[in-house]
């Protein structure tokens, strides 16, 4: 291992001399006659534990050294002791400004700079040595969210794919429903900041959307696989699926206090609700629906409209988009709709990429 390095910065050579000889047993040490050399010191050598700097130099005094290294983010990688004979208050306080660890006033002892250099290089590698540690642990923390996410995602996705095979779908539905829905938040989060959603939460939310028809689980086969109208009362026991999924989260899902149970939550009981107040099962009007809820909604219904089902044939994209604009599917939020134009081509494009590949 490379020995750790002491810069000493002084203009007179007596002083270089005195400072080398209480250091160069346990440090190799380098020398600068001027802020200039000093600069290129730091510039050339990675191992420096410690600056001894001088004030009143030539060429480029030692606050010169300091403005440098503030420029270069180094106040907090290398600390500096001041060593001056300038005996204003305000040469101290300019010096702590930038940073420095201590200042000591010329003529020093010695064995006074010895003992607070070593204090300071040793709490200085403590304090490097803590930083290094916790960005490793924060480094394997994250590795094990991602990990669980990854998890429980592939559960929530495997669970919600029951389902779709359950209603003779290609279980392709959850991933572009989650594809739709990013692309939505995308431009509400550009357009819409009101919402406040950051990245975190636009990444649980789509991942929540896989969960919006796991309660078709307990529809029965006759209505759920039935190939034409249903009746008002078979509607009404299709229309209990959000309630039903609702309940199912809240058997298998430990912590109902978190934020992505709860954008599940609001995903499955909430994405027929329409803003006019015309949706189920809770009848929300407006903003009363969840923001959550709002954006699956309109990804829900595109993707139903735009793929084959057992009682329909798949619609051409276009007339899908407009049925959604012209409100032949419900009403929607206005700032919904807008982030719904805004992503039209990329819907587009969605939809005729998944035609290239045969999911069946």
């Amino acid at each position: 291992m490379d020995k750790q390095q002491i810069l000493i910065v002084d203009d007179e050579e007596v002083n270089r001399f005195i400072l080398k000889g209480l250091f160069q047993d346990d440090y190799e040490i380098l020398e600068a006659m001027n802020g200039q050399e000093a600069i290129a010191q730091i510039e050339a050598n990675q191992n420096i534990v410690l600056l001894l700097l001088d004030v009143v130099m030539p060429v480029l005094n030692g606050f010169g050294v300091l403005e440098y290294m503030k420029e270069h983010e180094l106040s907090e990688k290398i600390p500096v002791v001041l060593i001056t004979g300038e005996t204003v208050q305000d040469t101290d306080d300019q010096a702590y400004a930038y940073g420095v660890a201590d200042v000591i006033h010329k003529p020093f002892y010695p064995y006074i700079v010895k003992r607070r250099a070593r204090n300071i290089i040793e709490l200085y590698q403590n304090k490097r040595n803590m930083e290094i540690r916790l960005k490793e642990q924060e480094i394997a923390i994250k590795e094990q969210e991602k990990k669980l996410r990854e998890g429980n995602e592939f559960m929530i996705d495997a669970l919600s794919s029951v389902v779709e095979f359950r209603s003779l779908e290609t279980g392709e539905h959850i991933k572009r429903i989650k594809y739709f829905t990013r692309i939505l938040l995308k431009y509400l989060v550009k357009y819409f900041p009101k919402y406040g959603l950051t990245d975190q939460q636009v990444d649980q939310i789509a991942r929540a959307a896989a969960v919006h028809d796991i309660g078709k689980i307990g529809i029965p086969d006759a209505i759920l696989l039935k190939p034409g109208r249903l009746t008002a009362d078979e509607f009404e026991i299709m229309k209990t699926h959000t309630t039903i999924g609702c309940e199912m989260l809240e058997k298998f899902h430990e912590n109902q206090t978190g934020e992505f149970y709860r954008y599940c939550y609001e995903i499955c009981r909430h994405h027929h609700e329409r803003w006019d107040g015309n949706g189920y099962p809770d009848h929300l009007v407006g903003d009363e629906i969840p923001i959550s809820a709002q954006v699956v909604a309109i990804a829900d219904v595109y993707d139903a409209l735009v793929s084959p089902r057992v009682y329909k044939s798949a619609y051409a994209n276009n007339i899908a988009y407009d049925m959604i604009m012209n409100g032949e599917c419900g009403q929607f939020s206005p700032d919904i709709l807008e982030c719904f134009a805004l992503a039209k081509v990329d819907f587009f494009n969605i939809v005729e990429v998944i035609k290239m590949f045969n999911f069946s």
